[in-house]
């Protein structure tokens, strides 16, 4: 009797182990813990990225530290003009010598614009963007700032992308040129300047031109005729090697080194960020890669 009754338990018993087992093999009982996301170490000196739809934090790296920013000023220079009130993108502005003289004694980036010819506003915010004209810029800034004189103006169109940083609460960001060749207080942060592009994006006109790889400007000669640029490439390889990449921008210097602002969508969801000071051009794509990677990643 006392036999059977044992035996009964053993079988009980063993029963209850193997349907545990079975329970535990298929996940009924428990889950697995998620894979953590392994935060991604790069290259360049700072470094932040953000959830666009909401603004949270995805990745930072002396996100607040002020640097050089080199050519992605011009995310800011941009955003200036198109803030501008009854703005007309098809009034056309007269390229000046001043502008060329400007880009050959800095030896800069430049859209290698006509003296004389007739150029529209959006034309020239396309200078701008894609292969970083700052000849493009001056011509932008001696429109739309206010003044009698070509240097008051000037002057004046940078005080409003100040203006525009004070407007974002950007407390580590200070312009004192229109194009990020710089005077020696023109610095952000990878933080500040992820928000600058993100509150740039918003305008579509923006958003189309930072997501264009090459555009074919038609200027008006100073004689009545048309003159067809060579086309503008954008400078931004992303573009061409990371799927999903709706922009920013490029920007680089003696002193800002290699930087680039970036974003992308995926899956109706978009990470942007910002690199600063990496090691070269290919550098800046790679680290921006990576960070793009782990912002999708963290959002899942």
């Amino acid at each position: 009797m006392i036999t059977g009754i044992k035996g009964n338990r053993l079988r009980r018993a063993a029963a209850v182990a193997v349907t545990s087992g079975a329970l535990l093999a298929t996940g009924a009982l428990t889950t697995a813990p998620a894979q953590a996301v392994t935060t991604p170490s790069i290259v360049a000196k700072g470094g932040y990225v953000m959830n666009d739809a909401n603004g949270s934090t995805l990745y930072t790296k002396a996100a607040d530290t002020k640097r050089s920013t080199g050519s992605t000023t011009k995310i800011m220079t941009a955003k200036v003009v198109l803030a501008q009130s009854n703005l007309n993108l098809d009034s056309k502005v007269t390229i000046k010598k001043i502008y060329s003289d400007y880009v050959v004694r800095n030896n800069a980036s430049q859209a290698h614009l006509i003296v004389g010819d007739k150029v529209s506003v959006r034309q020239l915010l396309y200078g701008l963007m894609l292969p970083s004209g700052c000849d493009a810029a001056y011509a932008l800034a001696d429109k739309f700032g206010s003044g009698s004189t070509v240097d008051a103006r000037v002057k004046s169109f940078i005080g409003k992308m100040n203006s525009a940083a004070k407007s974002l609460h950007l407390n580590n960001t200070h312009f004192d040129s229109f194009d990020g060749i710089g005077n020696g207080s023109n610095y952000s942060t990878p933080r500040d300047l992820t928000k600058i592009a993100s509150s740039a994006m918003k305008n579509s006109t923006f958003r189309t031109i930072v997501k264009t790889k090459s555009y074919t400007a038609k200027t008006q000669t100073k004689s009545g005729g048309t003159r067809t640029m060579a086309a503008w490439k954008n400078t931004n390889g992303l573009l061409s090697s990371y799927s999903g990449t709706i922009g920013v921008k490029t920007g680089s210097g003696p002193e800002a080194k290699y930087c680039l602002v970036f974003a992308a969508t995926r899956n109706g969801k978009t990470v942007i960020g910002t690199v600063l000071a990496s090691s070269s051009i290919t550098q800046r794509e790679t680290d921006a890669k990576k960070l793009l990677g782990y912002g999708f990643a963290k959002l899942g």
